[in-house]
């Protein structure tokens, strides 16, 4: 369910949305990743000056996470 809102706010944002990936896996310390993918042009966009898009994506994602699993979000274009 994170990793759909994640995949929405994120093609809200891009030029190139057919880019886009979003992958949810779990990592052996137990705490959960979700990687996005983008292309480079789009990068700016989902950073953000000084990071505050990213920061509000990864904030956004912690309060609504029901669940007691730790989250990472990180990107690779």
């Amino acid at each position: 369910m994170l990793n759909e809102v994640v995949a929405y706010i994120v093609k809200s944002l891009v030029e190139d949305v057919h880019d886009v990936e979003i992958t949810e896996t779990q990592r052996e310390n137990g705490k959960w990743f979700i990687g996005i993918k983008i292309s480079e042009r789009d990068l700016g966009k989902v950073i953000g000056r000084n990071g505050r898009t990213i920061k509000a994506i990864r904030s956004l994602v912690h309060a609504i996470n029901t669940t007691s699993k730790e989250i990472i979000i990180d990107i690779a274009s």
